[in-house]
C-alpha cells in the first residue's frame, strides 16, 4: 500500500509524463550532494519538485537544496497537495 507521500510522487510522475517533462527522481544517498524528489526540465525550464505528505515540511537540510537550486535559476520548491502543485507548474512554466 502507498504512502500520502507514495501517492502524491505518482500523481506527479503522470502529470510530468503526460506533458513530455523530462525528469529524473536521484536515488537518496548519505555520500552525495543533497537534492530532492524530481529534477528535470520542461520546455527550457529547470525544474525541482520536493514532494511530502500533506501536511508535512521539508527538512532544513531540503529546504537549503531548494533554495540553492532556486539561486541557480530553476524553478524549484515542495508540494504537499498535487492540485496546488499542478497549479503551480502550469502558471509557472507550462506554455
Amino acid at each position: 500500500m502507498k504512502t500520502p507521500e507514495g501517492k502524491l510522487k505518482d500523481q506527479i510522475k503522470a502529470f510530468l509524463k503526460e506533458r513530455g517533462a523530462y525528469y529524473y527522481m536521484p536515488v537518496p544517498s548519505g555520500y552525495s550532494t543533497p537534492t530532492v524528489d524530481f529534477v528535470g526540465c520542461y520546455h527550457g525550464f529547470f525544474f525541482a519538485i520536493e514532494a511530502k505528505a500533506p501536511g508535512q515540511k521539508p527538512t532544513s537540510r531540503q529546504i537549503a537544496t531548494i533554495r540553492t537550486m532556486q539561486g541557480a535559476g530553476a524553478w524549484a520548491g515542495w508540494w504537499d497537495d498535487f492540485d496546488k502543485f499542478k497549479s503551480d507548474f502550469l502558471f509557472w512554466i507550462a506554455p
